[in-house]
């Protein structure tokens, strides 16, 4: 069937749509709602036999949905309308929540409806974004697969949207203004943490800090010795302890809402901050303490250390997956720890996102960008460097949720690369101008071949989890929801763990390394990969500057749709062909 995907921008759930239905065999191509004109463009020139809506804020054109079946993903239940779905549920902390598929027509979010989908919310407050990367993504990929079966149904008929049917319970609901999601750092810890949870990752809440007016995000519990609400206890990496009316919270990200203030991108607390909490006294927690990945209410940290008999895990949950130098050195350093351990499996769980790569907000926000991008790519080496050479434990990467770039291939040095069923990867560099680093010249053709690794870096398109598999990005895909998938990933590191033939592994793992070694050391390939990501960085030869600041203040820049076919060969072919020798 031919699709047309239809949306304001190519994100990560376009993408799980795109890679899904690609998978499906059917013939799929990408269009922005950049304007009208584009719009009727795409459909003249794919001739659709559906067009799918699975992130539009604009209107279709009225000439497009009379045409053809033109269908809108929404990120509610039936009845509910509106651009603010997912903040409202979590501000009032709905218990159910969908997704719902329904007709284009003139009156938004009001045509008939193909198909929902219903999931319980989480009792515990989630973040918007995670909401959306999670349960939304997966009904609206389930439910872009029904649609699809439908339209090739010719008895299917959409049916109205009725208010009157039992179990319609959505209503049409204004747009979220920041009066909506106010809060005063005086009200009930819980208060607080749910409003900023309904504005993350946009648009955050406007309050003030330290004297500065921001927008807050990436909140979570803490508790504090007694003071004013609104004043800073401590700093933790990055993090400020903030008091509320009844207790604390942590806040990982601030952005600034003057005009004159410095840069307005997201960044660390601290970061932003500066000099004003020069004088907070800073929270040192030992590494192993529980994360919020295991309760609600457990205190979050960014990297833990958790022992499950022979299999030791360390998570890291960085915001958004961006890693900045100071948290891949931390990384880094928790690897060397866990590798230390007398363990036989070491598994490396990410968290909403696996890993995005290097931090280029915070690269773009420092005066000395190019310097700082040069230590952050360093510092991620370094992790990947930590995870190809520990060769006394099997080392399983635990991809739960979607990947980018170099973070792809810090995945690719583990032994054992698990995926999510439903996580996106994009293991490709060259949208930002980088040629890229991370040791992938030596990990991806290991992995894929030099032929797919041309490919695959060439092509910037994503990949999803059937396609991983099949090309060999990932040695397995495992059950979608996240409780399941690590639940599933502790249980084959445990099989791992006690396998008769582990002394094996272990032994053949250690000669195909030295032998690796033998061949070209392993710093050859960082030494080949720096040289050219030093012309990116510092020549700016591909335009890496104006790529990251468009990319960090939300610019708009040309949508580079989906290829139909693959791209030729590049500067990453060139690379590839160099660092592997051939």
């Amino acid at each position: 069937m031919r699709i047309l995907l239809l949306c304001s921008s190519f994100n990560g759930l376009t993408q799980r749509i795109w890679t899904d239905l690609r998978a499906d065999g059917h013939d799929v191509t990408m269009q922005t709602a950049d304007s009208d004109a584009a719009v009727r463009g795409a459909v003249a020139a794919a001739d659709p036999d559906v067009v799918l809506c699975p992130f539009l804020k604009e209107r279709v054109p009225e000439d497009v949905w009379r045409s053809r079946p033109t269908v809108i993903i929404h990120p509610g239940p039936e009845g509910d309308r509106g651009p603010s779905s997912l903040d409202w549920a979590i501000r009032e902390a709905e218990p159910e929540w969908g997704v719902t598929a329904l007709s284009a027509i003139d009156e938004m979010d009001a045509g008939p409806i193909w198909g929902t989908r219903t999931f319980r919310m989480p009792v515990d407050p989630p973040r918007k974004s995670a909401l959306y990367a999670g349960p939304v993504t997966d009904a609206a990929a389930a439910l872009a697969r029904e649609v699809v079966a439908k339209v090739a149904d010719p008895r299917f008929v959409p049916r109205p949207l009725d208010y009157s049917r039992p179990g319609v319970h959505g209503r049409l609901r204004p747009t979220m203004r920041q009066a909506d999601r106010a809060f005063s750092w005086s009200d009930p810890t819980e208060h607080v943490l749910r409003r900023i949870r309904a504005s993350d990752g946009s648009p955050g809440v406007r309050t003030e800090l330290a004297g500065v007016p921001v927008s807050v995000f990436d909140a979570h519990r803490g508790t504090a010795t007694p003071g004013d609400p609104g004043t800073i206890a401590l700093r933790r990496q990055g993090a400020v302890l903030v008091r509320t009316g009844d207790g604390a919270l942590w806040i990982g990200h601030l952005r600034r809402v003057d005009a004159d203030g410095g840069p307005r991108i997201k960044l660390p607390a601290t970061t932003l901050l500066g000099d004003r909490v020069a004088g907070v006294p800073e929270a040192l927690e030992p590494l192993g303490h529980p994360t919020a990945h295991d309760r609600p209410d457990a205190a979050h940290h960014e990297i833990s250390y958790q022992r499950h008999g022979p299999v030791g895990v360390v998570g890291f949950d960085f915001y958004n997956g961006a890693m900045s130098t100071a948290q891949c050195q931390r990384l880094a350093a928790a690897l060397r720890a866990a590798a230390a351990q007398d363990t036989s499996v070491l598994v490396l769980r990410g968290g909403q996102f696996f890993s995005n790569g290097i931090h280029l907000n915070v690269i773009d926000a420092r005066p000395d960008a190019s310097t700082e991008a040069w230590r952050n790519i360093n510092a991620i080496n370094d992790v990947c460097r930590e995870i190809i050479t520990c060769t006394h434990q099997l080392v399983v990467a635990a991809v739960g949720g979607n990947a980018g770039a170099g973070g792809v291939m810090l995945g690719l040095g583990a032994d054992q690369v698990l995926l999510r069923d439903g996580a996106v990867l994009n293991p490709h560099y060259r949208t930002m101008g980088l040629t890229g680093s991370e040791y992938w010249t030596y990990v991806l053709p290991r992995r894929v071949g030099a032929a797919q690794a041309e490919r695959i870096t060439g092509e910037c398109l994503p990949i999803g989890a059937a396609e991983a598999l099949a090309i060999g990005l990932a040695d397995a895909v495992l059950p979608a929801a996240p409780d399941e998938f690590d639940a599933a990933v502790l249980e084959r590191a445990a099989r791992l763990a006690t396998d008769a033939g582990l002394a094996q592994q272990l032994a053949a793992k250690a000669a195909a390394r030295a032998a690796d070694e033998q061949r070209r050391p392993l710093e050859t390939y960082r030494v080949r990969e720096l040289a050219e990501m030093s012309r990116d960085i510092f020549d700016d030869r591909h335009g890496f500057a104006a790529a990251r600041h468009a990319f960090v203040t939300k610019q708009p820049s040309p949508a580079a749709p989906p290829a139909r076919h693959a791209a030729g060969p590049g500067r990453h072919a060139a690379l590839l062909t160099r660092s592997a020798g051939f």
